[in-house]
């Protein structure tokens, strides 16, 4: 029995919807439009997937989303989108972490993956991955300075990877830190990852499941001292 899974990630500015046969990408679509062309283009590259992919949303096994860190507005009609077909077609929801799926465009045998998304100013949502994708340190929102991950960097390599790579770069100068450029989430790297949940029956309360938005960080100043 075939296993079709429908991903859609729409985490940052690219738009991106794959089907996957059995845990392997078969039909991808996917545009990175600055503009934040999703509300426009998601359901047209689902139909089309669909099409290219010669099934029908009928024989879809499940629906799986990239549940965040990112773009508020992004996330939101990514949700939506997978939450209206898991209703109206009684399929179930799987979540996928969008920085976990981000690491797996990383090939690596030995050191660890830095996962991060830009957010406001110097800030950059991240979490850290060892050379099997397994997460070692959580998701979390943080400020940059020259100082940021010195000691994952004297550990060994550290891949760096995501849109929050052009601040870090301009910030890090280790011989250990390896800047992967232009890469964004993509809704190919979530077959692998979606299939396994799939397999381990770990879905989602289709009713109640909300995207991963990870409140904005806010560094305070310390208080002077009083005299």
């Amino acid at each position: 029995m075939s296993i079709f899974i429908l991903n859609i990630e729409t985490a940052t500015t690219n738009c991106s919807v794959s089907i996957s046969k059995n845990g392997k990408t078969v039909v991808l679509k996917e545009d990175n439009d600055k503009s934040y062309s999703h509300a426009e283009r998601l359901h047209v590259y689902i139909d089309e997937a669909l099409k290219e992919a010669g099934i029908k949303s009928v024989d879809l096994s499940a629906i799986a989303i990239s549940k965040g860190p990112g773009s508020y507005t992004g996330l939101r009609i990514g949700v939506s989108a997978a939450k209206g077909l898991c209703f109206a077609l009684d399929k179930p929801l799987i979540a996928v972490p969008t920085l976990e799926a981000l690491a797996h465009q990383v090939k690596l045998e030995h050191g660890i993956v830095i996962s991060m998304l830009d957010a406001r100013r110097m800030e950059v949502y991240s979490a850290i991955y060892d050379s099997n994708y397994k997460e070692i340190r959580e998701t979390q929102a943080q400020i940059l300075d020259e100082n940021a991950f010195a000691e994952n960097l004297q550990n060994g390599n550290v891949y760096f990877i995501g849109n929050g790579v052009e601040k870090t770069k301009t910030l890090i100068n280790h011989p250990n830190a390896i800047f992967v450029e232009g890469k964004l989430p993509s809704a190919n790297d979530m077959s692998v990852l979606a299939f396994h949940k799939f397999n381990n029956n770990d879905f989602e309360d289709v009713a109640y499941f909300e995207p991963y938005y990870l409140k904005d960080f806010v560094a305070l100043k310390p208080k002077p001292k009083t005299k």
